[in-house]
């Protein structure tokens, strides 16, 4: 009884490891991970934000950061939807290792692309591939905590095979009156509802004609959001009303050692080097063979959070607290000394 009657409590990433308790195939390369942290734990999060998974690939431990797919309105687990490319490491690593009862560490949720709450305004909520994972958390938490929300829902995908969450949608709309869902194929014959094509702007007027009049959100690869934001915003959409997902940034590539510059000390490795405002502690710490773990490379995601001392500058994206910067922390991948700078790494 005393158990049935205990305070559900936050999850601790410091803590707490992910134990998986389901994985579900979506698609041939799409499965979808489910976690929970323990009894009475619950997740807090924005609909859209993602978490960053620490994979012990046997020949180097990567991070990776994916957007969770789950809702925060269901508080109690959470659940990334991946796909595996053929060159993937970390993924394939989940695929190939991940079943119910293994466990992972993570950091997270965080970031910056996340639905109001309440949502305001109509919206749009359009997808390529994998990128309908953020918009399905946040559709999962209108169905749940703003159901009359006037939304358009438009996934995208190579060939009918890589659509996903049909039946779940389809149940959805029975309960959404103002949700319309589209789904886009650029490959392969497909009826009514299914329109066929690469999307466009002329696709574009079919599945959402009033796009100019609601918020817009977008995730998939960079030139499906390059090509759909140059479009939206060419046919009247505000651009103050578009937003993208935007983490995962190239991989930071190790930049030369200056010959001039303050004296940057990786204390931990024992490791003394020279470096500049022209480059980030993440930067440097590779040219100088430190290993700092780090995912996105922009501040998000909060993997390459380490203690320093000295004069640094940092410009991050939500990856760290207010009260962790107060107790010396940075993120390397978006600090950059601006003198002499102690790091325990």
């Amino acid at each position: 009884m005393n158990a049935l009657l205990e305070m559900p409590r936050p999850w601790d990433a410091a803590r707490q490891p992910l134990e998986c308790v389901d994985v579900r195939v979506e698609t041939a390369d799409v499965r979808t991970f489910t976690f929970r942290a323990g009894p009475g734990t619950m997740f807090r999060y924005r609909p859209g934000q993602f978490i960053t998974l620490y994979i012990p690939v046997e020949d180097a431990p990567v991070y990776r950061s994916y957007t969770l797919s789950s809702t925060p309105s269901r508080p109690f687990a959470v659940s990334v939807t991946v796909k595996a490319q053929a060159d993937s490491i970390g993924t394939r690593w989940l695929f190939d290792n991940v079943t119910p009862g293994v466990t992972l560490h993570a950091v997270g949720p965080m970031g910056n692309f996340h639905l109001p709450d309440p949502p305001d305004e109509p919206l749009l909520l359009l997808s390529a591939g994998s990128g309908i994972t953020p918009m399905m958390s946040m559709l999962r938490w209108c169905q749940d905590c703003a159901p009359g929300t006037d939304i358009t829902f438009v996934q995208c995908a190579r060939t009918p095979e890589d659509l996903m969450f049909l039946d779940e949608l389809a149940l959805m709309m029975r309960g959404m009156p103002r949700l319309r869902v589209v789904s886009v194929v650029a490959r392969g014959t497909v009826e009514p509802p299914f329109l066929s094509g690469r999307m466009d702007m002329a696709l574009m007027g079919i599945a959402a004609p009033d796009f100019a009049a609601r918020r817009v959100y977008c995730c998939g690869p960079d030139g499906f959001m390059a090509a759909m934001r140059e479009g939206l915003i060419a046919g009247g959409l505000d651009p103050e009303h578009y937003a993208q997902e935007s983490f995962g940034a190239p991989e930071v590539e190790a930049a030369p050692i200056t010959e001039g510059g303050a004296a940057i000390r990786f204390s931990t490795s024992g490791i003394e080097t020279l470096g500049d405002s022209s480059q980030t502690l993440l930067e440097i710490a590779r040219a100088a063979g430190v290993a700092i773990p780090s995912a996105c490379g922009m501040g998000l995601c909060g993997t390459c959070k380490v203690r320093a001392s000295g004069p640094v500058e940092m410009e991050h994206q939500g990856g760290i607290f207010d009260d962790e910067i107060a107790e010396g922390y940075i993120l390397a991948c978006c600090s950059r000394p601006q003198g002499a700078v102690d790091v325990e790494a």
